[in-house]
Formats: C-alpha cells, structure tokens, sequence
C-alpha cells in the first residue's frame, strides 16, 4: 500500500445526541457519484459527549448514542473499528477498512488528564498511536482550557499532554516521535490576541458578513492558536492548512447565529506533523484533500470540522504475518477438540500473552471478540525449526473454548507483547460451527427403505443430497450467519 487516505472529523457536541442524520459528515458516495473512493480510516474525534461524574462506570460499560451512531453508518459500509477509547467526554474513533487490519502493529491508547490541575478528565487528550505499513501514526483528540483569558492554561495544557503522555513501543515513546501526528480537537484559542486590542462579537460577526472568497486572513491575526504556534509556546511543531472557513464557535443551538457572548472562534482545529525523512528509501508526506467545517449541523454550538488527508507509507510492507489454514469442516458445539492450524512468518516472535479470539465472521469492532484462548493453551509443540524458516503450529481447541451459537465465525491471531499493547497477525477465512442437532447424517438407502416397513419405527428423512451448506460458493456468508443479526447488533 503506497497511499493511505484519512478522514478526520472533529465535533464538540455540547453533550446534545445525534439527532441530525450524519451520512453528509462522513462524505459517503451518493447516487450522483456512486464510484467516489472510500477513506482508508475514519478518525472522530469528539468533545463533552455527555457523561456525569456519577456516569462514568456505565460509559465505559456502555456504548453512547454518538459511537452507536457512526457505528450504524459506518460497519454498514464494511469499516471495522480498530480502537476506540474515551476519557469522560472525550471520545476518539478509529475505523478502517477490513483489508487492512491485518497491516496494524503495536496498537495503543493512551490519555492525560489536564482538567482541576490533572486531578479530573473534563480536559486534556486521548490518543491512538499504531504502525501501518511501516510507518508509525499517532491521532490525538483534545479539549484543553476554555475562556478567553485563560491563554496560559491552554498552552500549559498542551505541554503537559506532550510530556505526560507516553507509550510502550521504544522507538514513538512520546507523541512527536511518530512518522505522522494528527492533532484534532476542541482546542478552545480564541479570537483575542492581542489580549485587550482586538474587535468584540458585534465586530467580528460584521467582519464576517463582508469576507470574500473565503478569505479570512484580516480576522485570523487574531486568533491565538497561529500566534501561539508561531512564538513557539504550544503547537510549533505541528502545520495546519490555510483556514478558508468562518469560525465554528459559538452559534445558538438549533440555529445558524452567533452567540455573542463569547467572540466568534476558530476553537475547532486538524493540525499535522510529519518527519519526512526519517528513512532512507523513502520520503514521508502527508498531502491535504480538503479542511473544511460543516455549517449545515446545528445540534451543538459548534460546527464540526473534517480534514482528509493521503499519507505516504511503504509499498508493498509486510512484516510478522500469521496464516490460518483453510478451514473445511464444522465445528460442532461441544466437540471434545477441535483442531486447525497456522504459520508464522519467520520474524514473529511468540510472547506468553499473545491470542487466538474467536469472532462473529461479519465482526465490526477488533474488541468484539466471543471467546479467546492463549495461544500457549492451545498451541500444541510442534518440530524445532532452523532460523530463518516458517512455522506451522497446531492449534487445539479443547471443548468449552468455542462458541455456543450455530453461526459463522472468524479466528484473528493477536500479539500481545504487554497488557498495553497489541497487532494483528492474522485473520481466518469464515468457518461454520454448528449444534450437534444439526449434524447430518447419511442414512443408507437400503436401511432406510428397510426401516420404513417395520411398524411403530420412526426414521430421518435422508439428507445425504439436501446439504445446502455443502458448497459456499458465490454465497454471502454474513447473511448466512445465523450469529449475525439483521440490525449489525453493533450498539
């Protein structure tokens, strides 16, 4: 994969649900342009979804209305989620396309807490950091300080993000060790810079009605953020595109007016940074498609904010890989053993934690799995190999391990060298588990034939040509699935 495609989306939602239909946020293909490419990612980044202090153990049981949302929108069109992970009312998505989920290594997330002097989650960052196709991406999602005159605290809020926030993979400890960061958020800088010598509301929403051509460069002088960056207090090291939109805060809910008790803000921002040169073979980049808001949303006080962006990776990376075999016969619930196997590509190391989890085959999020094993429980000992070579390990499932629903099913083999920190290695093709009930049997014509004579002798009907299930040809095995419900049961 040389190009890879991300779409960022950035929305303080004011704790409101999503009553306005969001299809139009995530640029799906419409009937006018059915053949318009997907993005290779999905990054949402949401700020105050709603969560209370005496919430917070059942947000992290339960799925909130916004992800349940974008769930529904998204798995329909075949994206998986990859990780999510929220911080009170911080929330960061991040979906991909199944094909390349097998090309994530060393997924982690992570969170600092700036809110009450970092005692409380209301502000500060999560984060996302993974390495596709041989480059490493961190996505960060932030709510930092908000008012006017509270500049300093924002700029402190950001330098203790980038000095807290620290990950386990040894090369991208901190954030701005990545080949690519992706800054998104509720950055909350204001239109007040200098502080005490800029325009009020009334000026700036007057302003506002005379630019033309998208040209707000008079306005932006003020805005904190660029000036910040370019003094080097906060945000230096990141780039954002030229800003050829009006500011996203504050508006009156439900409307498209400003409310002018605060100034017109550009609060809502997608700011970048790549190494480029960190390899030899290659020139890193990461080149703007578009950096926009959203003006026709209205359920929150702010607009949203979308920004796509093709990155330059590796062509043609592979590294660590795991095959299943193909899976011909069912697994029967309760089967004392049943048994496939896999290959590890030479450079995969096995660690104590790494596992086998067993998932619904039409699985839309990498943590919902229905059952697992630890690959030393059911990985059987199998022939020393000489260096350099592939290994076929046998896996042995013994009975309880597997699942308890006839269904479809997929295996997805997971390293997992800490609790922190995980890749996907490999994914099987669907296989069929069944309930011994339905096990058919072959009955002998004869027998059977037989049988029917002698009185009060109930007999099976013969199954032996009625399999339909024998050839899964041209078949949609996700409408098969008996797992599988008709609405995703992806809430």
């Amino acid at each position: 994969m040389d190009t890879l495609r991300f779409y960022f989306v950035t929305w303080n939602v004011a704790t409101r649900s999503p009553d306005q239909d969001l299809n139009a946020l995530l640029d799906f293909p419409s009937q006018f342009n059915k053949n318009k490419p997907l993005p290779d990612f999905y990054v949402i980044g949401l700020q105050e979804v709603k969560s209370q202090p005496q919430n917070i153990v059942m947000d992290s049981l339960f799925t909130d209305a916004w992800t349940s949302t974008f769930n529904k929108i998204l798995c329909r069109q075949g994206f998986v989620i990859a990780k999510n992970t929220r911080l009170q009312g911080l929330l960061l998505l991040v979906y991909t396309q199944m094909k390349h989920l097998t090309h994530l290594r060393d997924i982690e997330a992570q969170y600092t807490k700036t809110g009450l002097g970092g005692m409380w989650g209301n502000k500060g960052a999560v984060s996302i950091r993974f390495n596709i196709y041989g480059c490493s991406v961190c996505l960060v999602n932030c709510h930092l300080t908000a008012h006017e005159h509270l500049l300093a605290d924002r700029i402190n809020d950001y330098n203790t993000i980038i000095k807290q926030h620290q990950y386990h993979v040894a090369e991208t400890t901190n954030i701005l060790y990545h080949d690519y960061v992706f800054w998104i958020g509720d950055l909350n800088f204001r239109t007040d810079h200098p502080a005490g010598n800029c325009p009020t509301s009334e000026e700036i929403v007057a302003r506002l009605q005379k630019v033309e051509k998208d040209k707000y460069t008079a306005l932006l002088k003020h805005d904190q953020l660029l000036a910040v960056m370019d003094s080097g207090e906060a945000f230096s090291e990141f780039t954002e595109p030229e800003v050829k939109f009006p500011p996203t805060y504050k508006f009156s809910i439900g409307g498209d007016e400003y409310d002018l008790k605060r100034k017109p803000s550009w609060t809502d921002r997608v700011l970048y940074k790549v190494i480029a040169n960190n390899y030899e073979n290659i020139t890193l980049r990461a080149d703007l498609i578009s950096y926009n808001h959203m003006a026709h949303y209205t359920v929150s006080d702010h607009k949203p904010v979308i920004a796509q962006y093709n990155i330059k990776a590796f062509s043609n990376y592979t590294e660590k890989t795991v095959e299943f075999a193909p899976i011909h016969r069912i697994w029967y619930i309760g089967d004392v053993d049943f048994r496939t196997q896999c290959t590890l590509s030479p450079d995969v190391e096995v660690h104590p934690n790494d596992w086998i989890g067993i998932y619904d085959a039409s699985f839309h999020n990498l943590d919902d799995y229905i059952a697992y094993e630890y690959l030393a429980k059911v990985g059987l000992p199998h022939s020393p190999t000489a260096a350099g070579q592939l290994r076929t390990i046998t896996l042995s499932f013994p009975v309880g391990s597997g699942v308890r629903t006839p269904g479809f099913y997929r295996f997805i083999y997971f390293s997992q060298p800490n609790h922190d920190v995980r890749s996907v290695l490999g994914i099987s093709e669907p296989f069929e588990v069944s309930s011994k009930e339905d096990k058919l049997v072959s009955i002998d014509p004869c027998e059977q034939s037989t049988s029917s004579t002698s009185p009060g002798r109930k007999t099976k009907p013969s199954t032996a040509n009625t399999d339909i299930f024998t050839d899964f040809t041209g078949l949609d095995v996700g409408k098969l699935s008996r797992h599988f419900s008709n609405d995703l049961n992806i809430d």
